[in-house]
């Protein structure tokens, strides 16, 4: 019989070809969760998440592109083109991982405290960490996210600082936040204000633009060789 742990290594190894998997469930791994709706994917978001990688000396990073039943959010490309585009920008790093749960959860379980529970079954021998920008505690702060205090009690976060957000007031000010700050939220300045973002790299290609070096070569030929982005959804 087919252990839990067998299907889930079988299911991460198809995910990520050529990469060993094994290590995802070994004892006391750190594990992070990078979720964005990476359409398309940049350099930035590599960058970001090797960076959190290294400074929080994380074993893996786990790529989640976003669930298209979200509704704060309309996006441009099918699940699958979002996805494959995750695996060519990853390529062989053996510390960066695909997963595609969310594109496939029913709607209602799409919030990410659904998302980290699923997780916790998957890797009960690990140690996560939920990686967001500045601006997403801003949101928590404000009552923006289903489910909060539920997701913050019982999840670590890394948080990424965003020009003009002060973290530490962010979380002073909200009551939220400040009565389950114990250490949870660990705070990252990357130290370099770089950002690209997606929409400019999308409306670049809706109107004939070149944003060749702003994101993975094997991401920027995929779009090309799949017509993608050639007009903004609105």
């Amino acid at each position: 019989m087919t252990s839990a742990i067998d299907k889930h290594k079988s299911y991460f190894a198809e995910l990520n070809p050529g990469k060993n998997v094994d290590g995802l469930f070994e004892e006391g791994v750190k594990i992070g969760f990078y979720g964005s709706s990476f359409d398309p994917i940049t350099n930035v978001h590599l960058w970001t998440a090797n960076t959190v990688r290294h400074r929080k000396k994380l074993d893996y990073m786990i790529f989640l592109p976003s669930s298209s039943k979200r509704t704060d959010k309309k996006l441009q490309t099918g699940d699958e083109h979002r996805a494959e585009m995750v695996r060519l920008a990853i390529g062989k790093k053996e510390s960066f991982m695909l997963d595609t749960y969310e594109l496939n959860v029913l709607p209602g379980k799409h919030y990410t405290y659904f998302t980290m529970e699923h997780f916790k079954t998957v890797f009960p021998k690990a140690e996560l960490f939920f990686i967001m920008g500045a601006d997403l505690l801003v949101d928590m702060a404000n009552g923006k996210w289903r489910m909060a205090e539920e997701l913050i009690a019982n999840n670590q976060f890394i948080v990424m600082a965003r020009d003009g957000i002060d973290m530490l007031k962010t979380i002073s000010r909200s009551p939220l936040l400040r009565n389950y700050d114990d250490g949870r939220f660990q705070l990252l300045d990357k130290g370099l204000a770089m950002e690209i973002s997606s929409t400019y790299i999308r409306e670049e290609f809706a109107k004939n633009g070149d944003p060749e070096f702003l994101l993975p070569d094997a991401c920027y030929d995929y779009i090309i060789e799949n017509n993608l982005y050639k007009k903004i959804i609105n």
